[in-house]
């Protein structure tokens, strides 16, 4: 079973004074994965850029590249998109239940090399160059990691603690919030509880990704209406001897179904933001607003 979606992603930015040039890149296209699938997609520029591309990173995502020559004191970037998510299959739901967390790591204490499969993983292992793992952190994540335990219930349960220990509070972190403020505060927004979840993977040798996207915005007959949808979303997913990643989200306190649909993943969230860029003007005042629907298409 498979759901789609059409999605657009408005960025609406607006400055005080005039804006000569404007460079700007992003992730604002779904990827092909194994349970999604593209159909269609396109980038849409306000004032028209004099020069737009598209590339793939080292991750194989897919970015947007624009320039703006023309003079403007409002941009706007709109990204359309059609795409297919399926639903989990059985061997997905059966994923890391009987798997020691332990076994999940990609580089065994003690072992030097890794191969194959597992030497693609251990780069999510490693910490960032400003450090996230503390103290703090292997504290907040002993209480979930019990020897022995099977690591879907590791992180159903780090999950679960992280939905029910902090508050959803918008607009209370910024995107150089570190983990450490988000443990002392105990709010922050869905970025912020997913890279404490990569944090505490980490910290125990497994590896972890941070994985950008949306939420659909009408839920599914049945289902309630989920935290972060009218915006970009925000999870993680962690590494299996499978070679396989088991994505959940500690926002919703869920792991990851049809709902969502992937646009990017990365060590972190600087590797993929939605957009980031670098503009030459005297203006001394700047609003960015953003607009996303993610409607069900029949």
């Amino acid at each position: 079973m498979s759901r789609r979606y059409r999605i657009r992603h408005i960025t609406t930015y607006t400055y005080s004074d005039r804006v000569s040039s404007s460079y700007g890149r992003g992730f604002l296209a779904p990827r092909e994965t194994d349970v999604q699938r593209c159909l269609e997609k396109s980038v849409e520029v306000q004032p028209s850029p004099t020069d737009q591309s598209f590339g793939v990173d080292v991750y194989g995502n897919e970015d947007v590249y624009f320039h703006v020559t023309t003079d403007h004191e409002k941009l706007v970037v709109t990204a359309d998109s059609l795409v297919e998510v399926d639903a989990p299959s059985s061997a997905d739901l059966e994923l890391g239940r009987s798997t020691p967390w332990e076994h999940a790591r990609p580089q065994q204490p003690g072992e030097y090399t890794a191969e194959g499969d597992r030497a693609a993983a251990v780069e999510f292992v490693l910490d960032l160059d400003q450090p996230e793992i503390t103290d703090a952190v292997r504290t907040y994540a002993d209480v979930s990691f019990a020897p022995g335990r099977p690591l879907r219930e590791v992180v159903v349960d780090l999950t679960h603690r992280i939905f029910t220990d902090f508050t959803y509070q918008s607009g209370s972190t910024t995107v150089s919030t570190t983990v450490a403020d988000v443990l002392e505060a105990r709010s922050g927004v869905c970025q912020d509880f997913a890279r404490l979840a990569i944090a505490a993977l980490r910290a125990n040798g497994l590896a972890a990704r941070y994985v950008s996207g949306y939420l659909a915005t009408e839920p599914p007959p049945g289902k309630e209406r989920m935290i972060g949808v009218d915006a970009t979303h925000a999870w993680a997913a962690v590494w299996t001897p499978q070679n396989t990643w088991l994505a959940f989200d500690p926002t919703n306190d869920q792991l990851v179904d049809e709902r969502y649909t992937t646009v990017a993943w990365g060590r972190d969230y600087a590797d993929v933001p939605p957009l980031r860029g670098v503009i030459y003007t005297e203006a001394e005042e700047s609003t960015i607003s953003v607009s996303v629907d993610v409607a069900p298409v029949d």
